[in-house]
């Protein structure tokens, strides 16, 4: 069964974090909050992570912090609508061959790229291994038989258990809670992965509601529906793929995917403050910087 917030939290939580990780004692907001999805050409899964309520009757800034799928196939068009975005920075979360494959990315002029590798656990390799074999077998014997969602569950283990994954997660929270007034963005290949995890965190982390948070992530599926269906027909009508179902779970987000990381959480931490200040070396202060910035 899915992990509760609470279960998920340290009796120690510090004070300034309260209201953001263990909001049961306050009041639920009023109203759902509709997604700001950015419409592009080239990248189907850009959203702006502001509008959601908080558990202390604030909301999360419009304009700050975006989240994407990758952008390196970015029409001149799509350029023109980010740079309306005024960004600072896009962190890419993609390791070197995801980057080889599909293009760096297409950015505004003065938008920093900062490279910041988070591991997939070999996910883009096996899977362009299971596709350019052409062999339905093989496929079946790599991808079938609940293998392939195994493998996502494995991929989001390691968010938790990788000191290098770690890492990035942790700068990247870091690096939101200082820079000012300056939007950011950040991406991994899809945009529900990696970008998914550190998302909930972030917005976790400002206090939203649990079912909001989830939501968010599973949003991915809907955003990114028609892509991933023209994909897989695509690998059949090119002969690719016999049964190009078999890589659905490889393309979908999963609440039992996201509990997964949830459930190592509490098994390497006791909880996510262990895991924010301990894990990813977040100091209570830098917590608390998030919420002045993002939250209204």
């Amino acid at each position: 069964m899915p992990l509760s917030r609470r279960a998920l939290l340290s009796t120690t939580t510090a004070a300034v974090l309260t209201a953001a990780l263990a909001p049961t004692a306050l009041a639920r907001p009023r109203t759902a909050t509709a997604i700001r999805h950015i419409p592009l050409q080239g990248a189907v899964n850009v959203r702006d992570l502001g509008g959601y309520r908080t558990y202390t009757g604030g909301r999360v800034r419009h304009g700050l912090v975006y989240r994407s799928d990758a952008l390196g196939k970015l029409t001149d068009a799509d350029v023109t609508t980010l740079a309306g975005l005024r960004l600072g920075r896009a962190v890419d979360f993609r390791i070197p061959l995801e980057v080889q494959y599909d293009g760096a990315d297409r950015l505004p002029a003065g938008v920093a790229a900062v490279s910041r590798p988070v591991t997939d656990n070999g996910l883009y390799g096996q899977l362009l291994a299971a596709i350019g074999s052409r062999d339905p077998v093989r496929q079946e014997e790599m991808l079938g038989g609940g293998r392939a969602a195994a493998f996502m569950r494995e991929v989001y283990r390691t968010f938790v258990t990788s000191a290098a994954n770690r890492a990035q997660f942790g700068a990247t929270l870091h690096e939101l809670a200082i820079l000012g007034p300056t939007p950011s963005l950040y991406h991994c290949t899809s945009g529900k992965d990696r970008t998914g995890w550190a998302s909930y965190l972030l917005l976790t982390l400002l206090g939203v509601p649990e079912s909001a948070v989830v939501g968010d992530y599973l949003a991915s599926n809907t955003f990114r529906a028609a892509h991933d269906a023209k994909v897989r027909e695509g690998l059949k009508q090119g002969g690719l793929m016999q049964n190009p179902d078999l890589i659905i779970p490889l393309q979908e987000v999963r609440t039992e995917y996201l509990n997964t990381a949830l459930e190592e959480v509490k098994a390497g931490y006791g909880g996510l403050f262990r895991y924010l200040t301990d894990g990813l070396g977040l100091e209570p202060h830098t917590l608390a910087k998030l919420q002045d910035r993002l939250v209204d």
